[in-house]
């Protein structure tokens, strides 16, 4: 948890307390590398996050190593996880974590009625739950819608350090910490937030019937552009949750983005796209 300390945007302390956190791993310019739930398991810290990111993170934090007493390995051969909807048998409270019988379950943040389940494929079994289900990308999308709709964002290789973490609003899904000390990347996190340079946020859409990816660039016709974080087909179309600026005046970034601004976000030539605001399940 020490060397965790120093190198993510929450307060790792609080695993002590039988709880999983929302937390992100940064660059050295404040840009988010990897958003992490992270799980106090007895095996150690376990870190959920995309597969495509596993690789590239681990070889970045390695970097920070130096004499730490700290292994950094990829648990995939040794733990299934699987996320449930619904109840479970071994049910944490809020954003809490237990752990029995070989099998771990976290909260998701803050989004009542789903959990990550934890442990050997063969344990999560005994328990119910297939950690490897035939129908993989059907549920694998229902999770994902799940996420947009509780407003939790996720990085992936296309957004990769295009955002800091506010912009994701991850003030306000607690994942930051401002009371804990250094981490790489802090100096501009905390500029961003003090100095009201907050130009971004994490919107929910209603997107019609298109070619939508994580990453694209998009303008709407109220005059605001931004990225598309996550995008998941549903019965209207598509449904995403995407980083806009919030005034659309500023549609455009200039060519000299100030912090929590980035040029990745410049506003595209194509064609304004006829989006609906959905309601997100926090207030920004």
């Amino acid at each position: 948890m020490s060397f965790l300390q120093g190198q993510v945007s929450n307060d790792t302390r609080r695993l002590a307390e039988n709880r999983s956190l929302l937390a992100a791993f940064l660059s050295p310019q404040g840009r988010v590398l990897a958003l992490m739930q992270l799980l106090p398991h007895s095996s150690g810290v376990i870190a959920i996050l995309p597969r495509e990111l596993v690789s590239p993170t681990m070889e970045a934090l390695r970097k920070f190593v130096l004499r730490a007493k700290v292994k950094i390995e990829d648990a995939g051969a040794l733990l299934s996880v699987a996320g449930v909807h619904g109840s479970s048998r071994l049910q944490p409270e809020k954003d809490g974590y237990i752990e029995k019988d070989g099998i771990g379950v976290a909260a998701v943040n803050g989004d009542p009625g789903r959990y990550w389940v934890i442990g050997a494929a063969e344990k999560l079994a005994e328990h119910g739950v297939d950690a490897a289900p035939s129908d993989v990308e059907h549920v694998e999308q229902a999770w994902r819608l799940a996420d947009i709709r509780a407003g939790l964002p996720q990085i992936y290789l296309a957004t990769r350090e295009a955002f800091v973490a506010q912009m994701l609003n991850l003030d306000l899904l607690d994942g930051i910490s401002f009371s804990k000390g250094c981490y790489t990347g802090q100096e501009i996190i905390a500029r961003t937030q003090h100095l009201g340079r907050i130009k971004r946020r994490l919107y929910r859409l209603q997107l019609p019937l298109g070619e939508w990816s994580v990453g694209q660039a998009l303008r709407l016709k109220d005059g605001r552009a931004g990225r598309l974080t996550e995008v998941i087909r549903n019965t209207d179309g598509y449904e995403a949750l995407a980083v806009l600026n919030m005034d659309a005046s500023t549609g455009a970034a200039d060519g000299n983005p100030r912090d929590g601004e980035s040029a990745l976000a410049r506003a595209p030539d194509d064609a304004p796209v006829a989006a609906a605001g959905l309601p997100l399940p926090y207030a920004l």
